[in-house]
């Protein structure tokens, strides 16, 4: 089969398009899945940098978080799904030959769902990492609830455009940040009521505004330690910061302390990184309740651009120059020819 490895890391130019061994059943409960798209994420961008996040793994690495297929293959003892059935996941791509840059791989059958009946491969493989990563954010972590403000930072982004219709379908109100009248367009068709142009506009003024200078309910950081930063004044009293990066640095705490603040850290692949399955499936329930919004026309995927396989590298180029709408897919050559 086709993959992009890497054996080093570095700029994009060390992922490689080489054939690799296709998988073959290695457990009673395993799926071989034949990738027809594999969803590009910041994450993949900075393994790629800095080296797998699993350690104790060959090299290469294959990359990808993100997938989506038809099962061709089963273990003997698989229940839930049959050769032909098209499925949708996030795992794999943090170390080793497990991941979506390639034309097949092999998951375990509760890592895998059943494929929402109205999206195509394309828009299932770019949903899963950035559905499951909005979900905790703002579900588990901040406990949105209905008739609460929740601002998002770079709503037009992977996670951020699913994080406003998410908060939407919860019932709250929704401001964002945008860099362009074309994200812009894009946030109000998504939801959201206080849209703000960070680049003309000031932030706090506008917050101040839209909420009679109370402040937002829930934060959600999409961006990085400076945003984040300048987020815990624009947060209620007893209200939810929640950032999916690292904040890094030294912060002046005084303020969150003041206004009682709870500070919440979200990295969805922390089921992987310390196996805890039970973890995995309730993510596995995310998905499901996903897959029927998108059955009945509530939840949508932006999709950017569509690469080959073989152009990972470039697909690295672009997401890193940043400015992004929505997702990047790749998909493998074998998917046009079945």
């Amino acid at each position: 089969m086709h993959a992009i490895v890497m054996h080093t890391p570095g700029d994009p130019s060390v992922l490689q398009y080489v054939e690799l061994p296709k998988p073959q059943l290695n457990s009673s409960t395993a799926l071989l899945v034949q990738l027809k798209a594999a969803g590009v994420n910041p994450v993949d961008t900075k393994i790629r940098a800095k080296g797998p996040m699993l350690i104790n793994t060959n090299s290469p690495t294959v990359l990808g978080c993100d997938g989506a297929g038809i099962v061709t293959a089963i273990g003997s003892e698989v229940t839930r799904f049959n050769p032909g059935d098209a499925v949708w996941f996030c795992y794999g791509g943090l170390g080793g030959l497990t991941g979506n840059y390639a034309d097949y791989i092999l998951i375990d059958e509760t890592i895998a769902q059943p494929m929402p009946h109205t999206l195509d491969f394309i828009h299932a493989a770019a949903a899963p990492l950035v559905l499951i990563t909005a979900w905790e954010a703002l579900y588990d972590r901040a406990q949105l609830h209905s008739n609460q403000t929740v601002l998002i930072h770079g709503g037009a982004g992977g996670v951020g455009h699913v994080a406003i219709q998410l908060a939407c379908l919860r019932g709250a109100r929704v401001a964002t940040t945008i860099s362009n009248n074309e994200k812009a367009a894009l946030v109000r068709e998504l939801g959201a009521e206080c849209v703000i142009n960070y680049r003309d506009t000031d932030m706090n003024t506008a917050i101040a505004e839209w909420t009679q200078g109370r402040g937002v309910d829930v934060v959600l950081d999409t961006i990085g330690p400076e945003v984040f930063r300048q987020s815990i004044p624009l947060v209620a009293p007893y209200g939810n910061l929640v950032t999916i990066l690292n904040p890094g640095g030294e912060f002046d705490w005084i303020e969150a302390r003041v206004r009682n603040l709870r500070i919440s850290l979200e990295l969805m692949l922390t089921p992987q990184l310390r196996t805890l399955p039970d973890a995995l499936l309730a993510q596995g329930r995310i998905l499901q309740h996903c897959a029927q919004w998108f059955d009945s026309n509530q939840l949508r995927i932006h999709i950017a651009a569509t690469m080959p396989l073989a152009e990972a590298a470039a697909a690295h180029q672009q997401l890193e120059a940043g400015g992004m709408m929505g997702k990047l897919v790749l998909t493998p050559t074998i998917a046009n020819a079945v």
